[in-house]
């Protein structure tokens, strides 16, 4: 365990994962790591980068097991938050037990899956808990899909985090429907949106800058917007690293006011990140 005075606030990292690959594995899952991506090692990424915090998400391939991932978090409570995969059903004492580690949502990886019924009673039930404990309910999926989805879990009144720009294989195009109303959810408060993964939707920092300023125009300004590294880049360690995701960040937003409100202001807010200088 780190210190327990949480370290000058130098910015947030907010998705990673860790695993080791020997764990339990689900079955019918798209990807089985052959190497172990520690705790230890992420740490050592953020301290070599200058970040202070991170954000731990549970690998889909782990599943609703959560406990590897929980490990990290009580090891490292003043520096690290998580978001978990738990079944729709899961206790109130689960939850309270997640919570004590420190996580504050869950995800949900819908990438390959058939969709379920967002607005049914068994999902509400879930993301109207989730709401009452201040939590957030991150989505991944491809951008032609999220607008129904983001809106159905928004109405219960959860925040709703999107991942890796909305995953827009081939680029936001404003004059596809289906772009634009996921573009319209961004005019909600409650919607925030990684710039994260952008190899995952094949996008260069040509692709990526066009994007970012069609985010920025339809959420009006930077203000929801957070980064993550997506270490250690699961199916696409051959392609890129920690290093290059730091410098695409870089070259995505070259003006360093503009990088510190979404590496350090908007992640305090939305991770609940004490700032300490």
């Amino acid at each position: 365990m780190t210190s327990l005075h949480p370290p000058a606030f130098t910015g947030v990292d907010t998705h990673a994962h860790v695993f080791r690959q020997d764990l339990p594995m689900v079955a019918n899952r798209r990807y089985s790591p052959r190497y172990n991506a520690l705790v230890e090692q992420y740490v050592d990424h953020l301290d070599r980068h200058g970040f202070s915090h991170g954000v731990l998400i549970q690998p889909s391939f782990l599943g609703t097991d959560n406990h590897f991932m929980l490990d990290a978090l009580r090891r490292y409570p003043q520096r690290l938050r998580g978001v978990a995969v738990v079944d729709v059903d899961v206790s109130e004492t689960l939850l309270d037990e997640l919570a004590e580690a420190g996580v504050v949502g869950i995800r949900l990886n819908l990438i390959g899956k058939a969709l379920a019924d967002y607005s049914g009673p068994a999902w509400t039930t879930l993301f109207q808990r989730l709401a009452l404990r201040g939590w957030q309910v991150e989505v991944q999926r491809g951008i032609d899909d999220l607008a129904p989805i983001v809106s159905a879990i928004r109405a219960c009144g959860v925040t709703v985090v999107i991942d890796h720009f909305g995953l827009p294989t081939g680029g936001i195009d404003a004059g596809n429907p289906n772009h634009q109303a996921f573009l319209e959810l961004l005019k909600d408060d409650g919607v925030w949106l990684k710039l994260s993964a952008p190899y995952r939707s094949r996008s260069d920092l040509a692709q990526a800058s066009h994007g970012l300023a069609l985010l920025r125009d339809a959420s009006g300004g930077l203000q929801r917007l957070v980064w993550g590294s997506d270490w250690p880049n699961t199916q696409y360690e051959q392609q890129t690293d920690y290093s290059r995701q730091v410098a695409f960040l870089e070259g995505l937003l070259p003006d360093a006011a503009e990088r510190a409100h979404v590496l350090k202001d908007n992640p305090a807010k939305l991770f609940g990140f004490e700032i300490r200088c």
